[in-house]
This record gives structure tokens, sequence and C-alpha cells, in this order.
């Protein structure tokens, strides 16, 4: 009795202990084992030790271990310490290391890093590959959804949704560019796909570079109406105040002509193959294109 005593109290202890080792690992967010990239992990979010976790991501990273995640999560540090160049350079040299399925991800990781650090050319030339892979059909899968993680929870995004939010991001990266006629054409572009508040207060900026104050105020005035998805959010309701306020302080300096060309005709006629799939229009152009079209041929005259 008394051995059986000690067996079912070791058993109890041990239980006990796998419950608590369990609980740390939820509770921080760390993976169990003693893997190069567990311990990178745990440098990362226990020890608070950000180039011990580089260090350790590099280990895993040559020992084959959870490469895709360990890639990743690297760059994510790198960013977080402002060495995006070198976080930059090494998703490019290593991402032929990872699955397939890691691909889109890491594409995603090098948006970012492009946006950190300025470089603007080569976050549009991005935007627009991604954008291409979806009307050729090459993005997803072939599935009509795909599984998104933000802030640790996981959700369903659908083609439409995906296509809309890289718009919006090359809508932002020619905004930075001050190509604001391009920025234009695509916000108004995802708009028309699944519109939100927070591109319609982004068009709304861009109309007013433009100098095109009444057709700003109509963009924004949607926002404050609750006319959009998301414009109930605070913080899109305050933006879209800010804007009307900056609006109605600015006078008549209106900027000089930008060059609406560089939306070559192949990425424009893929868009609008697209779009012509997902459902019926008035003309077999979209008539954002339409204008697009009518814009060229009067600089060709």
């Amino acid at each position: 009795m008394e051995g059986f005593k000690m067996n079912s109290n070791s058993t109890t202890t041990a239980a006990t202990k796998g419950k608590k080792d369990e609980l740390y690992h939820v509770i921080h967010k760390v993976p169990s084992g003693d893997t190069p990239y567990v311990r990178a992990k745990h440098a990362q979010l226990v020890e608070k030790d950000p180039e011990a976790a580089i260090v350790l991501f590099w280990k895993a990273i040559n020992a084959g271990d959870r490469v895709d995640s360990a890639l990743k999560d690297m760059a994510v540090v790198m960013k977080q310490l402002d060495r995006t160049e070198e976080a930059i350079e090494a998703v490019k040299s290593f991402r032929g290391l990872c699955s397939k399925q890691a691909q889109d991800s890491l594409d995603n990781v090098l948006i970012d890093l492009y946006k950190k650090c300025g470089k603007i050319e080569e976050q549009i030339d991005l935007l627009k590959r991604k954008l291409r892979l979806i009307y050729q059909g090459a993005a997803f899968n072939g599935r009509p959804t795909k599984t998104a993680h933000s802030h640790g929870k996981k959700f369903q995004v659908s083609v439409k949704q995906e296509t809309s939010r890289l718009l919006g991001n090359l809508g932002w990266a020619y905004m930075q560019k001050g190509s604001y006629m391009m920025a234009e054409v695509v916000y108004r572009k995802a708009q028309m796909i699944d519109p939100d508040s927070n591109k319609a207060c982004n068009l709304g900026l861009c109309l007013i570079k433009q100098g095109r104050y009444e057709d700003a105020q109509l963009v924004l005035e949607d926002v404050l109406q609750s006319q959009l998805p998301g414009a109930d959010e605070t913080k899109s309701r305050r933006r879209a105040h800010e804007l009307l306020m900056e609006l109605r302080s600015i006078h008549d300096d209106l900027p000089e002509s930008l060059d609406l060309l560089a939306l070559d005709d192949d990425f424009v006629k893929g868009l609008e193959q697209l779009m012509n799939e997902w459902g019926p229009f008035r003309s077999k152009r979209l008539p954002i294109f339409e204008e697009i079209s009518q814009f060229r041929d009067q600089m060709a005259c």
C-alpha cells in the first residue's frame, strides 16, 4: 500500500508539473521543447532580449528548425531594432528554405520592411506582383479564402478582402511617392471591391492633395455619416473630421499634374478581368479604367 501511495503521489506531482508547464507556455505564448527555435522565442518573449533572440533564430534557420516561423520572427525582431535592411536581406536570401505556404506571409513581412525603410518602388513592385497572382488565379492556392493571423488570433480572409487590402497598401505607397492621381485610381478601385472608412479617409486626403476639395468633402462626409463599414470607429471618425477641418483651412493651391501612365496596361487589364469575374457591371470596362483610358488619350493628343 505504501508503494502504491508513493507511485500515486509521484503521478500527481508529475501531472501538476505538466499542467504548470502547459500554463507557462500558454501565458508567455512560447512553444514547448528545447530546440533553437524554442530558445529563441523564450529569449524574445520571456527574457525580452532581442539580440539573443536573433542569434538563436539564426541557429534555428541553420538547423532547419521551424524555418518558416524562425525567418519571419527574426525579421520582425530585426525591424524592432531598426535593423530593417538586414532583415530584408535575410528574408530575400533564405526564403528559398521555407515552404510554399509561407511565401505569402513572407511577402507581407517584406512589404512592412520596405515601408519601414522607405523603399517605395520595391513596395509598389511587390504589391503589384501579389495583385497579379490574385487575378491570375495563383493566390490562395485556388481557394476562395485563406487563414490569416493577427495579434495571436486566426480569421478567414476572402479573395475580395485581400485584393482590397493590397490595393489600399498600393494606394498608400503611391501617396508616399507623391503620385496622387495614381493613388486615387487605386483607392477608388479598392473601395469598389471592399469599401471601408480607413481607405475612404486616405482617398479624401489624396483628393485634397490634388486640390479637388469638393470631391474630398463628399468622400469624408460619407465617413462621418456612417455610410461605410468601420465608420463607427472613433479613430476613423476623428481622422475624417481632422481632414475636413484641414480642407476648410486650405486655399486654392493646386498641385502640379502627375503622371498616371505608370499604371501599365497589363496591370489595369488584369484587375479589370478580375472584377468582371466577380460581378456584372454597366460596361465591360470598369468606369474608373475608362477614365484612365480617356486620360491617356488626352495625353497622347
